[in-house]
């Protein structure tokens, strides 16, 4: 069983998915209509695709993706890769890991690190997989001491917290990128989204069959609802 927090909301993700970072931006979006930034706070926990698939997700999964998932949110923050092709990040493992060292400091410096990550890559095309593009992101979240992060990385401390997060992906049956839990008990993977791959992944492309953005207000609440019903 997964555990949560009363408080806080689970998300496994990988950095690089386009539904989870759609999936992040509705949690963060419905957190600040409901009010309660203060009252919730976001977990985030790893679910590295690389290591499940044994490769890096293909380029041109992502890009097929890129178009159906930023039409159902484009404020979230999209643009097509617009470096050049040697740039763009196989690996996600180094992000992963820095968003687990910076929750060491706090979940809040965990999910701005999270948040700005997303942006950086599918918003601003920059390459995370790299330490001094991660640590540039780090400096613009304000929760966050980018020395201590820089230290942690150096250490690789932070990586066995990946790798024993997926490994409790694989036991407890959280079922992809993203899966969100609440502290009493729900859990919904890819939140509203109903879809399916038309064709195989790399020539074909997803479909979806049902979106509802507002299932994330009835999380939150949720959430909300159980932190007030345990004080």
């Amino acid at each position: 069983m997964i555990e949560v927090e009363p408080g806080t909301v689970v998300v496994f993700s990988d950095i690089g998915c386009p539904w989870a970072h759609l999936a992040v931006f509705r949690l963060h979006r419905a957190r600040a209509e409901l009010g309660l930034e203060r009252e919730i706070t976001f977990d985030h926990r790893a679910f590295p695709l690389e290591l499940f698939n044994e490769r890096p997700t293909p380029k041109k999964t992502l890009d097929a993706e890129f178009a159906v998932v930023g039409a159902l949110d484009p404020d979230a923050g999209w643009q097509m890769w617009q470096r050049p092709e040697f740039e763009y990040p196989v690996t996600t493992l180094l992000a992963l890991e820095a968003v687990q060292a910076a929750k060491r400091q706090s979940l809040r410096a965990g999910e701005e690190l999270d948040r700005a990550l997303r942006i950086a890559f599918f918003g601003e095309s920059r390459t995370i997989s790299m330490r001094h593009v991660i640590l540039d992101v780090a400096r613009g979240c304000p929760s966050l001491d980018t020395t201590a992060l820089a230290d942690d990385l150096d250490h690789g401390s932070s990586r066995i917290d990946v790798m024993e997060q997926q490994r409790v992906a694989e036991t407890e049956d959280v079922q992809g990128s993203p899966h969100v839990f609440l502290p009493d008990g729900t859990n919904e993977p890819n939140p509203g989204i109903a879809m399916e791959w038309e064709g195989s992944h790399g020539v074909g492309f997803p479909v979806v069959h049902e979106d509802r953005p507002k299932v994330y207000i009835d999380l939150l609440q949720r959430a909300a609802d159980h932190d007030e019903a345990g004080r």
